[in-house]
């Protein structure tokens, strides 16, 4: 079997063992092919195995030897799982794989914002500390995080983790999620409530028609001034140009994002450069052993197709 892989730069800058992939099949290797040469780079390949590629029915169709794709990342709307299923192609997702990761990415939000570590850190640097009467000086935004409340809009693997690690320093966790579990253990409130009542805010749910946009005017407006709202889910669940100017207009304090609707940051983005705006380059679940792990699940989908007995099959629901 002929597998050909994309993207492959987006997961290793060369400190990941690919050797579970190679052992499996024939695998060969490209890096940021745009669409219109995905045709040619897969070939007469019977599988591909995506992280942002699209793979559409018309691709689909242009690679009559596609039997299997596989994506290296838990979402997998970039694919059409629809015209999959009818052309007999497998769709095979790596679930869980970044979850302790992206909790330690919006924990360590939480934490640099509660105490304004960024500032304080760029203010020592800037010589501030070395001009100062005082043995220390305290003029950015400091909290004790106990007793504040963290809100988590979804609770699956990432925001149930995110939850607890809020609950270990101390916080109130209330959440609003599409599913509620007997076994859950925090608060479940409605939307409107997850927002008016959250000093931190952090978002844990897929993109879908029902989430896009739903940090927007409306939402943000029903926030605290001191409010903080943290992304490392989807950049589509935020409005950006509302999300702008709420933080230009002192709406909520803060906001710290993992994650845009356009992905590099094109130049334009209404985010860019405002002060109360912590971004990082989509990087949350990119630990160097969560990114082993993703190849590893990735080979593992790949040997259980190949024996006939898919596993994280996305294409059966």
């Amino acid at each position: 079997m002929k597998i050909a892989v994309m993207e492959k730069s987006a997961v290793t800058e060369g400190d990941i063992d690919f050797k579970p992939l190679d052992e499996l099949c024939e695998v060969v290797y490209f890096d940021n092919v745009e669409y219109s040469g995905l045709k040619d780079a897969i070939g007469d390949a019977e599988g591909v195995i995506v992280n942002k590629s699209i793979v559409d029915a018309a691709l689909m169709d242009a690679c009559p030897n596609l039997r299997y794709v596989g994506t290296f990342a838990t979402g997998y709307n970039n694919v059409d799982v629809r015209a999959a299923k009818e052309r007999g192609i497998v769709v095979c997702n790596v679930p869980d794989y970044s979850s302790d990761a992206v909790a330690q990415h919006a924990a360590g939000f939480i934490l640099m914002t509660a105490s304004d570590l960024f500032d304080y850190i760029t203010s020592v640097r800037r010589g501030d500390w070395m001009k100062s009467r005082s043995f220390c000086y305290y003029p950015y935004y400091m909290t004790e995080l106990k007793g504040k409340t963290l809100g988590v809009l979804g609770l699956g693997n990432i925001g149930k983790k995110v939850a607890a690690l809020g609950k270990a320093l101390g916080m109130n966790v209330i959440a609003h999620t599409r599913t509620r579990r007997a076994d859950c253990v925090y608060e479940t409130v409605d939307l409107n409530r997850l927002f008016k009542e959250s000093d931190w805010l952090t978002l844990h749910v897929p993109l879908t028609p029902d989430t896009r946009e739903i940090v927007c005017e409306k939402t943000l407006s029903l926030m605290k001034k001191s409010a903080v709202l943290i992304n490392t889910a989807r950049g589509g669940l935020v409005n950006e140009r509302d999300l702008a100017r709420a933080l230009k207009e002192g709406v909520i304090r803060a906001a710290c994002l993992d994650v845009l609707s356009a992905e590099p940051m094109k130049s334009d983005c209404p985010l860019f450069g405002l002060d109360n705006c912590y971004i990082t380059p989509h990087v949350a679940w990119a630990p160097r052993e969560t990114r082993q792990r993703l190849i590893d699940i990735a080979a593992e989908n790949l040997s259980a197709f190949i024996a006939g007995k898919p596993v994280n099959d996305v294409t059966e629901g």
